[in-house]
């Protein structure tokens, strides 16, 4: 039951969307697609779904072209939200599984369920412009999951959330991975994919510069990073004084830093017990998937949770 996205390119007009990139998603992932805006995720999920057509490549799953797959197989949340404003919640979410087969006796039973799940019960029947953004991401989800597809793809589900909000959405997210389902979804919220993904790709520019499963993406970039805390000297500012150290941030649980190639990550701690510290804290970890993110693609604009994305060299995945 794998997808594969197999050299697949698009163009619009003079902007090349998609350059040739090559994914596999196994069954009952839970993958995520990274990347700025304008990198090409949308392009890439609408492609799957046989919204668009490729210039060249295909998709197949289960070894069949997506083309002959049945419409029934997806689910798809988009970032643009596509509710009736003034249609009532639980008869849109209704007709909305009617349009996929679903008898309307069993897709009042499951809405119900779900807007239970939500804490949102008593929306079933209000109009969808009475509702908050965050409560409107709610019903898309449910509209996406009702006919109970194989594979949900998820354009920035987590978008206008709140943190409960978001808790909810993840649960929902396990609970269909252990029906045997396969979830793709991107987002900007790298602590999310760190929590929920198994496998990864990023995405610049239209093509794929790192991707594989999370543990190996963060292990290869071949950096490690020192957590280390030490009593009475919270700043530790003579650690940038070392070679071939970088501090990245400074806490108040501990301060972390980078350690380059040509360092022995315990050095660090060597040099703070030379210094008769008392370290109550350290530890070797490889980078977070945001500083991957950072070093393959640009920077992350936490104000707006937009990426900004310098050209970055392309990299096999």
């Amino acid at each position: 039951m794998t997808l594969v996205i197999d050299a697949i390119s698009k163009r619009f007009g003079d902007i090349q969307a998609l350059d040739g990139i090559s994914l596999q998603v196994e069954p009952g992932q839970v993958f995520g697609l990274l990347g700025a805006n304008g990198a090409g995720k949308t392009t890439a999920m609408r492609i799957v779904l046989d919204i668009l057509r490729p210039d060249s490549g295909r998709v197949t799953w289960q070894g069949r072209p997506n083309t002959q797959v049945s419409r029934r197989t997806w689910g798809y949340l988009p970032e643009e939200r596509g509710l009736y404003a003034r249609m009532r919640v639980e008869e849109q979410l209704v007709f909305f599984a009617a349009l996929q087969g679903v008898p309307p006796r069993i897709a009042r039973r499951e809405v119900g369920e779900w807007l239970e799940r939500f804490r949102i019960p008593e929306y079933a029947g209000r109009k969808a412009e009475e509702l908050s953004k965050g409560n409107q991401q709610k019903i898309q989800f449910i509209a996406a999951i009702l006919h109970d597809p194989d594979v949900l793809l998820m354009d920035e589900p987590f978008s206008g959330l709140d943190p409960v909000n978001v808790a909810l959405l993840k649960e929902a997210f396990l609970e269909i991975q252990r029906r045997g389902k396969t979830l793709i979804f991107s987002t900007h919220q790298m602590e999310t994919v760190e929590e929920l993904c198994e496998s990864i790709a990023i995405l610049d520019h239209g093509r794929v510069v790192v991707g594989g499963p999370v543990r190996e993406v963060r292990a290869a970039s071949g950096r490690r990073m020192v957590r280390l805390a030490v009593e009475g000297d919270p700043e530790l500012d003579w650690l940038d004084t070392l070679e071939g150290v970088r501090v990245i941030r400074h806490g108040q649980d501990y301060t972390e830093a980078q350690v380059g190639r040509e360092r022995d990550p315990e050095s660090v701690l060597r040099a703070a017990l030379s210094r008769g510290a008392r370290v109550t804290h350290f530890e070797i970890a490889d980078p977070s998937l945001e500083q991957v993110f950072i070093e393959h693609v640009g920077a992350i604009d936490t104000s707006e949770r937009t990426l900004a994305a310098p050209r970055a060299a392309e990299v096999t995945a």
